[in-house]
């Protein structure tokens, strides 16, 4: 029913050729198919969309365990296959005859007239219109594109693992949650020492909790400064981009990429992003402010800089509401968070969670069953501590999608669910900071964005065929459930007494909800205005910082050290799809916030109702229609846009 999860390490060596294999049957197959008198939908569209089937369920377990357990044999390999799959999609997308065929295709039924309109769209997308010399040269771009992506991811996570400070002084460490400490300290020479690392979890108990102002900033700089040799690799993705989007016809790299977007074009996009900046500078502005005078009387400081203000945030949350994430975290053991999720996902939305005791890629990992009326529907995999050979993060990856097949057959999907979450230790179970939980649920909303399809077409199935810039309304909107205390206090019970956590904890919770964020959606515009802009024209060299460092004059609230190179991390739109679209967060979230309180009744109770009507006309149809159109279906008109200042608490100021 499902794929099994099994790449040996002695066969890793073997891997790009046995992909190649695959690979060349699979164009001989589609060379059959474009040649072939037979022209409908299930002899072209059904038995193509079976070989997408077919390569993702060999390649996504090479693909996760190079981000979850990298080594130099899963790099060695799947840089050699991922070049292989960029040459494969290259010539199948610029088959002429293929191309030709599916724009002969007819058919009455909706849904595959959307699986039709999007490969058509794909193709022309793709190069087909191009002629041979313009092919080629497109075959070459994409797969120096793919080259390049992955040499920028390798390149931050080597620099990530290279460095580490080591703290001798107890001072140094004073006030960081012992949980933390536990992590970093070691012995040597018959002294305790504290070892901490540009690992998340590491990095950020320092910068948020430890005392010392110079280690914060020798951490943070360090951060702030990996990867040098990227800002060559930036260039060189950044003049390809441009160079594929005139070669398709587009002034621009960003307008090629809003074709496959909900928002139509880089006006729209622009006015969106400049209007939250308008609404929300006059409260950043406000709360940093106040951070300002509250590090002055704490500790006299007369200037924050970039690498004061965790540190200072949390003393600040902590005096205005009591509560720092070290209060909470006892109660959120990782593994009551995750059977407390499942829980409420099964209840809000009618699915059953079974654990699945197989033997997986690594011992922390936890494998679920899912099941739709006592049958077996969907498997998920939760793969959520950190270690040294995973990369940074968290992310929801698909590994099968549901479809029906040419003989009928219907397929089941899975996915995986990869966090960065304190390791359990020394015999201590992995403990979770609030912002983990609701990044679990965050997670969670993709997920079960892909597992609960209804549809039959692989193509619209789950997350395929949804908008990028829609593609996180799902999540965004689980996560926001993750501050209600009628949510909370079904699985926070303290670790060790089994104490149901406070409710003055949970209340703290709910009221630091939007404590800074004015300051956070301000840090999100930077990201996305960056984004947006270095998209619609082409930047070279000192010209993209330049470009950040204009976008920051009317953003940041305080001054970046000249050091920072923010841009040779930014892994979402130089090593993931965010490029040119960064912004989709926010755009997103309108949908999120609107749709949590259309959900949520004034005393905090959840809409059954309403919450069969998102599973029914979001989560199960997946890319079937515009997002728009399933949403206004749903609620009966569209999203509105104040709905995302109301969830922060943000007042414009004016």
């Amino acid at each position: 029913m499902f794929a099994r999860f099994d790449i040996e390490k002695e066969r890793l060596e073997e891997f790009p050729q046995r992909l190649g294999t695959l690979l060349d049957e699979q164009l001989r197959k589609i060379e059959e198919i474009a040649a072939a008198k037979d022209a409908g939908y299930e002899d072209v569209i059904k038995r193509l969309e079976e070989m997408d089937e077919q390569r993702a369920l060999f390649f996504t377990p090479l693909s996760h365990l190079n981000s979850v357990m990298n080594s130099e044999e899963t790099k060695k390999a799947y840089e050699e296959s991922i070049a292989q799959l960029s040459l494969f999609h290259s010539r199948v997308s610029q088959n002429r005859a293929l191309y030709e065929k599916i724009k002969a295709i007819e058919s009455d039924d909706i849904y595959r007239k959307r699986v039709l309109q999007n490969e058509i769209r794909d193709f022309r997308l793709s190069g087909a219109d191009l002629d041979e010399e313009g092919k080629r040269e497109l075959e070459e771009i994409d797969l120096k594109l793919s080259e390049l992506s992955n040499r920028f991811a390798q390149n931050l996570l080597d620099a990530t693992n290279s460095w580490e400070m080591v703290v001798e002084s107890e001072e140094d460490v004073e006030g960081i949650p012992e949980e933390e400490l536990a992590k970093a300290r070691f012995e040597e020479d018959g002294r305790v020492k504290y070892r901490f690392t540009l690992q998340m979890p590491s990095y950020i108990a320092y910068m948020t909790y430890g005392p010392n102002r110079e280690l914060r900033e020798k951490i943070y700089r360090a951060y702030t400064t990996r990867a040098p040799e990227n800002a060559e690799v930036i260039d060189e993705i950044l003049r390809l981009r441009e160079k594929k989007a005139r070669l398709l016809g587009f002034d621009s790299y960003a307008s090629y990429a809003l074709q496959t977007r909900d928002a139509r074009s880089e006006d729209e996009v622009m006015s969106f992003l400049e209007n939250l900046l308008k609404l929300s500078i006059a409260a950043g502005r406000a709360e940093i402010e106040e951070l300002g005078r509250f590090a002055l009387r704490e500790d006299g400081l007369e200037e924050l800089e970039s690498f004061d203000i965790a540190y200072y945030s949390q003393k600040l949350k902590r005096e205005l509401f009591d509560y720092d994430e070290n209060m909470s975290r006892p109660y959120f053991e990782k593994s009551r968070v995750v059977k407390g999720v499942l829980g409420i996902v099964e209840e809000l939305f009618g699915y059953t969670f079974r654990k699945n005791d197989m033997r997986l890629w690594h011992e922390s990992v936890e494998c679920y069953d899912i099941y739709r009326d006592g049958e077996l529907s969907a498997r998920i995999y939760f793969d959520l501590e950190a270690r040294r050979e995973k990369r940074g993060g968290a992310w929801m990856h698909d590994w099968e999608t549901r479809f029906l097949d040419s003989r009928g057959e219907l397929h089941l999907p899975s996915a995986f669910v990869v966090a960065n979450f304190s390791p359990a230790q020394g015999g201590e179970p992995s403990l979770l900071r609030h912002d983990d939980v609701v990044t679990l649920f965050h997670e969670m909303g993709h997920a079960i964005h892909h597992l609960f399809s209804a549809m039959d077409e692989r193509s619209i199935s789950g997350i395929n065929g949804v908008a990028w810039d829609v593609v996180e309304f799902p999540s965004q909107f689980l996560e926001n459930f993750a501050y209600e205390a009628p949510i909370l206090e079904r699985f926070a019970y303290h670790y060790r007494s089994g104490e149901k956590i406070p409710t003055e904890i949970l209340g703290a919770i709910k009221r630091s909800k939007n404590f800074q964020a004015a300051m956070a959606m301000l840090r999100q515009l930077e990201f996305a205005i960056f984004d947006f802009r270095l998209h619609m024209k082409l930047y070279q060299g000192a010209e993209v910082r330049e470009l950040l460092e204009s976008v920051r004059e009317r953003t940041a609230l305080v001054k970046t050290p000249p050091y920072n190179r923010f841009e040779h991390g930014f892994s979402h739109i130089f090593a993931g799809g965010y490029a040119a679209g960064y912004y989709s967060y926010k755009w997103a979230e309108v949908l999120s916030a609107d749709a949590f309180f259309a959900c949520v009744a004034e005393d905090g109770s959840f809409d059954r109702e309403k919450a069969d009507g998102y599973a029914k006309n979001i989560l199960s149809q997946g890319g079937a229609e515009d997002m728009s159109t399933l949403y206004k279906r749903w609620l009966g008109r569209r999203a509105r846009p104040e709905s995302l200042l109301e969830l922060y608490d943000i007042g414009s100021g004016e």
